[in-house]
């Protein structure tokens, strides 16, 4: 129970620690923070929250390394970043924050027929061209599940390795892909992609989450940075 008590104080005292070491090194050598990012997220959410992030730490240099979550999985494990900003990744070395869900959803241009459908089913979907990204990803096993539990094959027009390329050839209107809802959110308010809802709908549980190694105190800049996290993600409607 004391431990218990004590365990938050710990915290705070580990926190200032951070804080005083890194005005020390302000005045002397310019701090270095190692970030790791899925590609995605570097491109899509890390721009609006970097500013203000130097703005506080004005003398911190950062590094952004981006890849597969799991290679920044890896990379956590292996030291060679800080932390790591990943799509739902689980280790037995790693702790997780999540930030918050991350939703997968079918999205079209604006100019496909699905949009003035009432109702879309999965045996809709297999009869166009889709585009798949990252084979033997969290995403793609559950969009295949989609269609095996419902006894259709999916028509897989283009498989690409990542979910930026599936998202730019979906905008040329080389076909229709199931997207995470952080991918395409510039698109969503530009109107240049059109979300399908689907009958039933699409159920996932993937979040974006903060990873870092086990034992390793928390960083005053991944608290800023996670907290700037949850404040983009409260003003973000869907």
């Amino acid at each position: 129970e004391k431990g218990e008590y004590f365990f938050p104080h710990a915290q705070k005292i580990l926190q200032s620690y951070q804080e005083a070491k890194y005005g020390l090194q302000q005045v002397t050598v310019p701090y270095e923070l190692v970030l790791g990012s899925a590609l995605s997220i570097s491109n899509n959410v890390l721009p609006d929250i970097l500013p203000a992030f130097k703005y506080k730490f004005k003398d911190v240099r950062i590094k952004i390394i981006t890849g597969h979550s799991k290679d920044i999985l890896h990379k956590v494990i292996n030291k060679e970043v800080d932390f790591g900003i990943v799509r739902t990744e689980t280790h037995p070395q790693v702790e997780s924050i999540r930030l918050y869900n991350d939703p997968i959803s079918l999205f079209v241009p604006s100019n496909h027929s699905f949009l003035k459908e009432e109702r879309v089913t999965v045996e809709d979907v297999s009869k166009q061209p889709l585009i798949f990204f990252d084979y033997g990803s969290i995403d793609w096993l559950i969009i295949h599940r989609l269609f095996l539990s419902n006894g259709v094959n999916p028509n897989i027009y283009l498989e690409v390795d990542n979910m930026e390329t599936a998202k730019n050839l979906v905008l040329q209107g080389l076909g229709i892909s199931f997207l995470p809802e952080h991918c395409v959110k510039k698109e969503l308010e530009n109107e240049e992609l059109f979300r399908v809802e689907m009958t039933p709908p699409v159920k996932t549980n993937i979040s974006i989450d903060f990873i870092y190694l086990k034992g390793k105190p928390k960083s005053v800049f991944m608290d800023f940075l996670k907290n700037k996290m949850f404040e983009k993600q409260k003003h973000i409607k869907w």
